[in-house]
């Protein structure tokens, strides 16, 4: 068992480049671009932006989405070049698995999975929500009333409409890619006209007092408003809301599921994350602006800000409008959520890493059928019996896990040489004795020789600067989060060692800098390596601190459900898994048969002597 979990840990997908899809090649650089902006351009117009505004960031919450955006870019950029390496199905699971090895690439996609099926639920929970306060809770009245669910950890009454809203979205994605994507753009595009009539109508009656009002001015049965003007919960407010609103990001990446769905994804996929990224952004930021100019930031409604503004401004068409369009809105999100899962599912399945069967694709339609249908029974199910606020509560964490691991993978590929150099093996050679001198340990990690070629050593040297700026990263963050208050000169102790591995940090990222890099031609590369790379290591590990106990609990829980798959049937049914033991068993039987002759020469020389 050990030697299979070593096994498994350093062996890699190979056959991941080129080979004919069983998938149906149909998505261009509209579709590609329109399903991330559906998948991500959702519930953060709709529903995050007023929240956050009224009881978090005040009219500073347009700060908080675009420091939310520069977080994410710096992820988006990594799976953009990613895209253009590994044109294949599965996303960060892929580019893991070409990369790091397949145990890490199995916690990936498993955790992707997670992502993705709570993603899918919360959206749909979402909708039944903003609907609900559209018609004054009579939902929740009614299902409380008939069916109460009275346990502390479930939702307060079963979410029918949620369940059979994911169900019909999941018929339609199992009937072909191009028919669900085709509602996609069309609700997409309801959906920007929707946030351009809001960025008018609201920009029509916006007042820049709203962004100065004074605290003495807030009505007095307003019990949490802060300290008003433009920043009135300060600095931390414009963070915590931030770390909140970089959940309303979380989406682009199901562009880089479509691989062996794009008509060109080594050109388009990249393309497409960094234009919905933009489209995204500018819609967050105008939409948190406006809404905020219009009408008080305490005053907001946290369920459905929209509507609810130009009910109060006494525009109802307007509302109805918007009402409207937030409901495709939140359609498309909805798709958009549910898209990526099967592929994962399908994938997985089709490497043998989980149950064979969700790899198949159904030969009329060309959609991983099985796949899409166990997603969207379980994604309904969790709509139906989990709230909002249960669901919310353990999206981030395997988004955030996944982002890691594409950053460090970028790092690791960025450095690893070719396979025409590997030929070339280049180790760490002691021909002197001043070569082991600490001034030649000093040039090796620097490289002050100036290589200007990758090859094995050095980028083993900076797959252990880059482990051990990860480690770092973690140590670094807990400061930030656990222990922020005592970082100064008073508390001597842990100031000196924030500084330390502060230090220490730069240090390793100048290490990585400095070695040589593959010269390998991309559509895309990330600008700026190491710095974006590592910059998206260490706001990932820093937000998964934040995520609290029980979330980290319910995590684990997850983990250990998957780890028993794996340890039981993913680990002997990998397809990679068995071709190297075959090749194994193939150079094995040649040393055997070589033996064999050598050994047969033998005897027959001496039987030729006697």
């Amino acid at each position: 068992m050990v030697s299979n979990i070593l096994a498994a840990l350093s062996r890699k997908k190979r056959d991941c480049i080129g080979g004919e899809s069983k998938l149906d090649r149909v998505l261009d650089l509209v579709d590609l671009t329109a399903l991330g902006v559906g998948a991500t351009l959702g519930l953060g117009v709709y529903v995050l932006a007023g929240s956050v505004a009224k009881s978090t960031a005040g009219p500073a919450v347009a700060i908080s989405f675009l420091i939310a955006a520069i977080a994410s870019a710096v992820a988006g950029l990594c799976y953009a070049e990613f895209a253009s390496r590994v044109p294949k199905a599965g996303s960060a699971y892929v580019y893991s698995y070409v990369s790091v090895g397949e145990f890490v690439a199995y916690v990936i996609g498993w955790n992707l999975i997670l992502e993705y099926i709570i993603g899918t639920a919360s959206v749909a929970r979402g909708f039944t929500n903003y609907l609900d306060t559209l018609l004054d809770h009579k939902i929740k009245e009614e299902l409380t009333k008939w069916f109460p669910m009275k346990l502390s950890f479930l939702s307060e009454y079963p979410d029918f409409v949620s369940f059979f809203f994911v169900i019909i979205l999941t018929v339609l994605l199992c009937i072909g890619v191009k028919e669900s994507t085709r509602f996609n753009n069309v609700f997409t595009i309801l959906n920007l006209t929707t946030i351009g009539i809001v960025l008018v109508g609201a920009g029509w009656n916006a007042d820049t007092a709203n962004w100065k009002i004074e605290k003495e001015n807030i009505p007095a049965n307003v019990t949490w408003a802060g300290e008003g003007g433009y920043f009135p919960f300060g600095f931390a407010g414009i963070m915590a809301g931030a770390a909140k609103c970089f959940y309303g990001f979380v989406g682009f990446d199901a562009i880089a599921t479509t691989g062996e769905e794009a008509k060109n994804p080594q050109k388009d996929i990249p393309l497409a994350i960094v234009i919905s990224l933009f489209i995204i952004f500018f819609a967050y930021f105008g939409i948190s602006t406006v809404l905020t100019l219009a009408w008080p930031y305490y005053d907001q409604d946290k369920e459905a800000p929209l509507p609810i503004l130009f009910e109060n401004l006494g525009w109802p068409a307007l509302k109805w409008i918007v009402t409207i369009g937030a409901m495709c809105a939140l359609s498309t999100s909805l798709l958009g959520a549910m898209f990526p899962l099967p592929r994962v599912l399908y994938a997985m399945g089709d490497d043998g890493l989980i149950f064979k069967i969700l790899s198949k694709i159904h030969p009329k339609f060309k959609t991983p059928l099985l796949a899409t249908m166990f997603s969207g029974l379980l994604a309904g199910f969790m709509a139906a019996i989990f709230n909002l606020e249960q669901l919310i509560d353990m999206m981030s964490i395997g988004t955030l896990l996944a982002y890691t691991i594409v950053a460090i993978c970028v790092l690791v590929l960025r450095y690893e040489p070719n396979m025409s150099e590997r030929k070339f093996l280049c180790t760490i050679e002691i021909h002197k004795k001043e070569d082991s001198d600490l001034i030649s340990l000093f040039k090796l990690l620097f490289n002050l020789n100036n290589n200007k070629q990758a090859t094995l050593s050095t980028s083993v040297l900076t797959k252990w600067a880059t482990a051990v700026f990860s480690i770092l990263s973690i140590v670094f963050c807990s400061f930030l989060v656990f222990a922020v208050d005592s970082i100064s000169p008073s508390e001597p102790l842990i100031f000196i060692l924030f500084i330390l591995t502060s230090i220490s940090l730069l240090i390793n990222m100048l290490i990585i800098g400095r070695q040589p890099v593959d010269d390998m031609q991309l559509s895309f590369k990330v600008p700026w390596v190491p710095f974006i790379p590592c910059l998206c290591i260490v706001i990932n590990f820093y937000l998964m601190l934040e995520l609290d106990l029980h979330t980290w609990a319910r995590f684990i829980v997850w983990l250990i459900i998957g780890f028993l798959i794996y340890f039981f049937y993913g680990i002997h049914h990998s397809k990679e898994g068995i071709t190297q033991r075959k090749e194994l068993e193939i150079r094995q039987q040649e040393m055997k048969d070589k033996m064999n002759a050598i050994n047969s020469k033998g005897t027959n020389d001496i039987t030729s002597r006697l």
